[in-house]
């Protein structure tokens, strides 16, 4: 489904990715792994089209999306998350997961003005859509309270619900659990592993190492900006280059 080829971004003559080169099967959890500063982040940025790639493609299902705005690499069926939470504080739970619906919400200044009953229709079915999803991250008593009030857990959730309402074809995660104790991070866990099962192709950044192993159909690492290792969770975790420059430092977080 994305195909990530040749990638290099710099910042000040300094190397951030360095000829970075990996697939996403269709279908699959693709954990994308490796130490603080690898550039795990820029490259979520480069394929989302928030940052622009020196040189290098990347192709999501044959379609070359390299040099494409935020908001059309959104519209092709790219959604995400974000390591820092991009939540709007003072508007409610249900107003922000609306946003991730926006593609959908039409664009016609005219209708906005005289409110047609199409344009009425089209509101009361993404809100019960929202309400949907409201519900499936057990968010919904929660759904007229500002953002801002909220626990940082339950902000996290909001952010997921946000990225699967629209119900992409790539679903990009980044550090989702990152913040969240044990019993939300295994939440986190049972909801990934149910978009896998409903057909749902992720790319999942994340630091903490059990729960890559227990959701991922494959791992691709980064240290220093280059791609060091791919391959199955058992693959990765033997690898010797893996161990040096990432697992042999600390068993519990990379």
């Amino acid at each position: 489904m994305l195909e990530v080829n040749s990638l290099c971004r710099n910042f000040g003559g300094l190397p951030a990715l360095s000829e970075v080169s990996f697939t996403v099967p269709k279908g699959c959890v693709t954990a994308l792994i490796g130490p603080n500063g690898a550039g795990k982040t820029t490259l979520i940025n480069c394929i989302t089209g928030v940052d622009q790639a020196d040189s290098g493609r990347v192709r999501f299902v044959g379609e070359e999306i390299s040099r494409f705005a935020a908001h059309r690499v959104a519209s092709l069926g790219i959604s995400r998350t974000f390591q820092n939470l991009r939540l709007f504080p003072r508007l409610s739970v249900l107003d922000n997961v609306l946003c991730g619906l926006t593609i959908e919400g039409g664009r016609s200044m005219i209708g906005a003005l005289l409110r047609p009953p199409s344009l009425r229709n089209r509101e009361r079915r993404l809100r019960l859509k929202a309400l949907a999803a409201l519900d499936r991250f057990n968010l919904l008593e929660l759904a007229d309270w500002p953002v801002g009030v909220l626990a940082y857990g339950d902000r996290k959730r909001v952010e997921l619900a946000r990225a699967v309402i629209s119900e992409p074809q790539l679903l990009l995660l980044d550090e989702p659990v990152a913040g969240l104790n044990h019993q939300e991070t295994a939440a986190v866990a049972r909801e990934i592993r149910a978009l896998r099962a409903q057909g749902f192709t992720l790319l999942l950044v994340e630091h903490d190492m059990d729960l890559v192993m227990g959701v991922s159909d494959q791992v691709v690492v980064l240290d220093g900006g280059r791609c060091i290792a791919r391959g199955t969770p058992q693959q990765v975790r033997i690898n010797p280059l893996v161990l040096e420059a990432y697992l042999g430092r600390t068993s519990a977080t990379a």
